[in-house]
C-alpha cells in the first residue's frame, strides 16, 4: 500500500487551464472520492496520477517517489475505467489473467492471484464464461478483478458504476465499500454522484474548475460547508438558500429574508449588509421551529418512507422540506413550516462560511 502527494499539479492544453495548482495528501489505505460537476478535472486528475496524462507542472508522488515520468505500467497501480473494456473472445478466467501473462508471471502464482479475486469478488462460477453472458454487474466485477490480481499500491476507479442502473449501482456500492474493508488497500474514486461519494468515501474531495473546494469526511462536508458550492452540491435533496439583507437596530443584527419574519442574528464575524443563510430540508419542519411562516405546497414527492414538500413562500420562494412520508400532504395545501436559527449556515457577500462567533448574543 502506498500514500500520494501531489504538489502544485496543474494541466493545460495550449492555453485552456484544467487543474490549477493542485495540492493534496492523500492517506496511505484511505478511499478518497474526487466528486464535482463534469468538466470539473476529476478525471483527468485521476489519468495523471495514473500516468496516462502528462503532468504540466507540479509532481505526483506515490509513496516517497515522485512519479512524473514513470510510465504507468511502472506506477504499481490499477485502473477500473467507466467501460469494462473486457476481451469478448476471454473467458473470465483469461481476462483476469491476461495482464499478469504478459508480465511472464509464473504460472502458480498467477493462478492463486486469479483464484483469490474470484473468491473475493464471488465469481468463481462465472469462470468459464465470455463477456457476452454477462450482466452489467458481473462484468463490472471482472473489470475490478483484473485490477485486484495485479496486487497493487494504489486502486484508482473511475465512474465506474455509470453504466449500471439504479438497483444495480446501490449493490455495486456495497460490495465496493465491503472490497476496500477486506483489502484496506489505497483507493481513488471519481464521480459525479455525491451520494456515491458520501456512501463510500473514508474522505472526498469537491473540486469545481481545476480547483479543490473542500476536503473533509462525507460528515464534514454536510455539517459544516466551507462555501456555498459545497453547500449546494453535497446533500441530497438540496439544501435550501435564503438570500437574507442584514439590517441593524439599536445594535441588533436582524435577518430581513423575503416571505419570512425578520429574525435576530447570532454575532457574526461578518459585516456585510447581506448574506446567504442555507438550511437543509431535513431541518425544516411543518409546523413547529423559532423562525415560523406559511407556505402553499407546490409539489409533494412521495419517496416511501418519506416525502419531498415543495412549499412555495409568499415571496414566491420554494423551500424543499423532508416529511416522514405519512402524512398525506397534498398540492395546494397551506402549511406552517419553521426551523431553528441554530440550523441555518451563514454565508458572507463572496460565498464563504461565516461561524457564529460563540459567547456572544448579537452582532454589534
Amino acid at each position: 500500500m502506498a500514500g500520494l502527494t501531489l504538489r502544485n499539479v496543474g494541466k493545460r492544453y495550449g492555453a485552456l487551464s484544467i487543474i490549477k495548482g493542485l495540492n493534496l495528501d492523500i492517506h496511505d489505505g484511505e478511499f478518497l472520492v474526487l466528486v464535482g460537476p463534469s468538466g470539473c478535472g476529476k478525471s483527468t486528475l485521476l489519468r495523471m496520477i495514473a500516468g496516462l496524462e502528462d503532468i504540466t507542472d507540479g509532481t505526483v508522488a506515490i509513496g516517497n517517489r515522485i512519479v512524473n515520468d514513470l510510465p504507468a505500467s511502472k506506477r504499481e497501480l490499477s485502473m477500473v475505467f467507466q467501460s469494462y473494456a473486457l476481451y469478448p473472445h476471454m473467458s473470465v478466467a483469461k481476462n483476469l489473467a491476461f495482464g499478469l501473462q504478459n508480465f511472464k508471471m509464473p504460472k502458480a502464482e498467477m493462478e492463486r492471484r486469479v483464484a483469490e479475486a474470484a473468491r473475493i469478488l464471488q465469481i468463481e462460477k462465472l469462470m468459464d464464461r465470455k463477456p457476452r453472458q454477462l450482466s452489467g454487474g458481473q462484468k463490472q466485477r471482472v473489470a475490478i478483478g483484473r485490477a485486484i490480481v495485479r496486487e497493487p499500491q494504489l486502486f484508482l476507479f473511475d465512474e465506474p458504476l455509470s453504466n449500471l442502473d439504479a438497483e444495480l449501482r446501490v449493490q455495486m456500492r456495497a460490495e465496493l465499500a465491503s472490497l476496500y474493508a477486506r483489502l484496506g488497500t489505497t483507493m481513488i474514486y471519481v464521480t459525479h454522484d455525491q451520494v456515491e461519494a458520501m456512501t463510500m468515501a473514508s474522505r472526498i474531495v469537491v473540486l469545481r474548475a481545476g480547483k479543490i473546494e473542500q476536503v473533509g469526511t462525507p460528515q464534514e462536508l454536510y455539517t459544516r460547508p466551507q462555501n456555498l458550492f459545497v453547500a449546494g452540491f453535497i446533500g441530497s435533496p438540496k439544501i435550501n438558500m435564503l438570500q437574507a439583507k442584514v439590517e441593524r437596530t439599536r445594535g441588533t443584527a436582524m435577518a430581513s429574508v423575503p416571505g419570512l419574519p425578520s429574525f435576530a442574528l447570532p454575532a457574526l464575524p461578518s459585516a456585510d449588509d447581506s448574506l446567504t443563510l442555507c438550511v437543509r430540508p431535513g431541518a425544516v419542519r411543518i409546523g413547529s421551529g423559532e423562525v415560523v411562516t406559511d407556505g402553499t405546497i407546490r409539489l409533494v414527492e412521495y419517496l416511501g418512507n418519506e416525502s419531498l414538500l415543495h412549499i412555495a413562500l409568499a415571496s414566491g420562494q420554494v423551500l424543499l422540506v423532508s416529511d416522514n412520508g405519512k402524512t398525506g400532504y397534498r398540492s395546494g395545501q397551506t402549511v406552517s413550516i419553521g426551523f431553528d436559527r441554530n440550523d441555518l449556515h451563514y454565508f458572507d457577500a463572496a460565498g464563504q462560511r461565516v461561524e457564529p462567533i460563540q459567547n456572544e448574543s448579537r452582532l454589534q
